[in-house]
């Protein structure tokens, strides 16, 4: 006789689900840290992974924006994508999820006052007041009523798993866990369960092939060529202009005066009586940068490669130009687009600042050699259907023109298949891909059997992630 299913009054005890899951969607990254609702189209947090260190503390939010004496900035990611400071991002999480998204709750009532009677005579007439049986009742923890489903990069090691259901079920008593790759996630946004997912962030750009929902370890490929590298960049065709761009973090500037293009600038910066940290410094600089690379840096789209007659055409063309915070502003034509040429032509790249080998781009650390070797990676037969269902995710591939070099890099290196990109065509989708998978994923009932439940963990402890989330 075969087995009859359970009604939906009873659950199995191994198992969390039901209708109304609140579940929570953590999506960290070494430039910035995504938290929100799952079932919600954006995430509702978005801040950087950075927090500020003074005085012995720990500063989460806009604190961190204010420059002050002894502040240092720190992040608890190392450029990798992977955690390197657990109590850091322990208390950085606990900002997002228990501060910040998670309601107020009520002061217990053992606890609160409104239990406690008057004081008595000596004749004992009065109110009796409560025991103190219950002094050593634990107290719910922060988010024992949400499920959390976490993002990790697919590099990611079997330690920083564990470590990661760890916190969630025995600091914070979630009733369920889920952790999940995020090319993954990325595909399953982009409604695709098989995919080539190129993801271009800020620390890493990484190409890997999903098949059927789960990841092809041999096809992941990563290398270091993605937004700060871009920074890099730029910092260093700023340094070989003439003269020599100054970079002056908008903090700084008091006042200013519009001047002509190429004219130096006329501002009056701000006088601090304490030291400014570099650390600081960097991270306003970098958004500067970050300006700049949005309304001017461009992707040469073909046809060909940019160096060569490509070049001299582009002279002759309208550039763009761009304000610094100082005031002074310049026009940009070519250098816009060498910026961004050794993302796929390491011939094409600026030497980095200072000289020497780091930062240098290698052949294999190109887009196109990336793609090349994760397909080689992957039986011949799947490579057909991965060519034809590529996911563009991450802010880098925001950059004008980066999904047509891609789509003319795909034709060329594989003329006989065909190539279709998927690429989200609101830059919010763009960038939260991953976290908006996982929102996507929570709010199925499917997937509700699928959430490791405390009671699992319980049972099997830590090591229970690396059995259930392949």
């Amino acid at each position: 006789m075969a087995q009859q299913p359970l009604s939906s009054s009873v659950q199995p005890t191994d198992m969390y689900g039901g209708d109304e899951v609140s579940a929570l969607v953590l999506d960290p990254g070494y430039c910035n840290t995504r938290a929100g609702y799952g079932g919600e189209e954006l995430p509702k947090l978005v801040v950087p992974s950075s927090y500020g260190h003074v005085d012995g503390h720990d500063l989460f939010g806009n604190p961190i924006l204010t420059p002050r004496a002894g502040f240092e900035r720190r992040n608890y990611m190392n450029r990798d994508g992977l955690v390197e400071d657990w109590d850091a991002a322990t208390r950085m999480w606990e900002y997002l999820l228990v501060k910040q998204l998670s309601p107020p709750r009520p002061t217990p009532a053992i606890r609160n006052g409104l239990n406690d009677g008057p004081k008595t005579n000596d004749g004992g007439d009065g109110d009796v007041t409560m025991g103190e049986g219950n002094e050593n009742e634990q107290e719910e923890k922060p988010l024992a009523e949400n499920p959390l489903l976490m993002t990790e990069a697919p590099w990611n090691t079997t330690k920083n798993r564990e470590k990661s259901i760890q916190i969630a079920m025995e600091n914070w008593g979630v009733p369920a866990f889920w952790l999940n790759r995020s090319p993954v996630l990325a595909a399953f946004a982009a409604g695709k369960s098989t995919a080539l997912v190129v993801d271009v962030g800020g620390a890493n750009a990484s190409v890997v092939a999903v098949h059927d929902g789960m990841v092809l370890k041999r096809s992941i490929q990563r290398s270091p060529i993605a937004g700060l590298w871009l920074s890099g960049q730029i910092r260093s065709m700023w340094d070989s202009q003439d003269p020599k761009v100054e970079l002056v973090p908008r903090f700084m500037v008091e006042n200013k005066k519009p001047v002509e293009a190429g004219a130096p600038a006329e501002a009056r910066l701000r006088n601090f009586d304490f030291v400014i940290p570099e650390s600081f410094r960097a991270f306003e600089e970098e958004r500067v940068i970050t300006e700049f690379k949005e309304s001017v840096v461009e992707v040469w789209r073909g046809p060909g490669r940019y160096q060569g007659p490509n070049e001299d055409y582009v002279k002759t063309q309208v550039g763009r130009v761009f304000e610094m915070p100082d005031g002074s502003n310049q026009m940009w034509r070519e250098q816009r687009y060498k910026v961004a040429e050794g993302m796929w032509d390491e011939t094409a790249a600026y030497p980095p600042l200072g000289g020497g080998e780091e930062g240098r781009v290698a052949k294999s650390q190109t887009i196109p050699a990336l793609i090349k070797a994760s397909l080689e990676g992957v039986d011949a037969d799947l490579r057909a259907n991965l060519v034809g269902n590529v996911i563009v995710t991450g802010s880098t591939t925001l950059l004008n023109g980066f999904n047509d070099r891609l789509n003319l890099e795909l034709t060329t290196m594989y003329p006989g298949l065909k190539v279709k990109i998927h690429a989200a065509g609101f830059s919010s989708e763009r960038r939260y891909g991953a976290w908006i998978g996982g929102s996507i994923l929570t709010s199925l009932g499917t997937f509700h059997q699928m959430w490791i439940s405390k009671s699992e963990y319980d049972e099997n402890g830590p090591n229970i992630v690396e059995k259930r989330c392949k």
